[in-house]
C-alpha cells in the first residue's frame, strides 16, 4: 500500500472544484475532477498522465471507455462508514481490469486499510489525524482470509483443499 503524503504529492488538483479548465501544459500529473475531464477529455494528449476524482455514488460503468487514459481514480469516502467507494474499486479492479493506481480519499482511518487492500486500492490518503505507523501495521493484523478478494480470488478453503495454505 502506497501511503500519500498531501505535503509532498506528486498529483496536482486544478484549482476550483469545477475550474477552470486544466491545461495539459500546465503540469504533469493532474488530478482532475469529474467535470474538468469531461470539458477536456477529446483533447488530451494521449502520453499524458491524468487522473480523475470520483464521488462515491458514481456510476463506474459511465467511466469504462475512458479507463485506459487515467493511471490514476481517486474515490472518495466522504464519511468512513460510507463503503460505497470499496465496491467502486473492486468494480474496477475485476470487471475492468484496470491497472492505474486506485486512491482512496476523504475520512480515510487506519481501521479500513485492509479492507481497502482486499478491494483494489494501491495507495491512501489518511485522515489527518490518523499515523501511517498505525495503517502499516493494521496490513498485517490478518495474513490469510476465509473469502477471496480482488488479489487471490479463491476462497482461502480452497487454497487449504489445494494443500497451498
Amino acid at each position: 500500500m502506497k501511503f500519500i503524503d498531501p505535503h509532498h504529492e506528486q498529483w496536482h488538483r486544478v484549482d476550483g472544484e469545477d475550474g477552470p479548465l486544466p491545461h495539459p501544459s500546465a503540469a504533469p500529473n493532474l488530478l482532475l475532477t469529474l467535470e474538468q475531464w469531461h470539458a477536456v477529455r477529446d483533447t488530451w494528449p494521449a502520453d499524458l498522465p491524468v487522473g480523475v476524482q470520483l464521488a462515491n455514488d458514481f456510476d463506474i460503468e459511465e467511466l469504462v471507455a475512458d479507463l485506459p487514459r487515467l493511471a490514476l481514480i481517486a474515490l472518495q469516502f466522504p464519511k468512513w462508514v460510507d463503503g460505497r467507494a470499496y465496491t467502486q474499486a473492486r468494480l474496477l479492479r475485476v470487471r475492468y481490469k484496470f491497472s492505474g493506481e486506485i486512491r482512496a480519499v476523504g475520512d480515510v482511518v487506519v481501521d479500513m486499510l485492509p479492507l481497502l487492500a482486499r478491494t483494489g486500492f494501491d495507495a491512501v490518503q489518511l485522515r489527518g489525524d490518523q499515523r501511517r505507523d498505525a495503517a502499516e501495521r493494521a496490513l498485517t493484523f490478518f495474513p490469510g482470509h476465509y473469502q477471496g478478494d480482488v488479489s487471490e480470488p479463491r476462497p482461502h478453503f480452497a487454497q487449504v483443499l489445494a494443500g497451498q495454505a
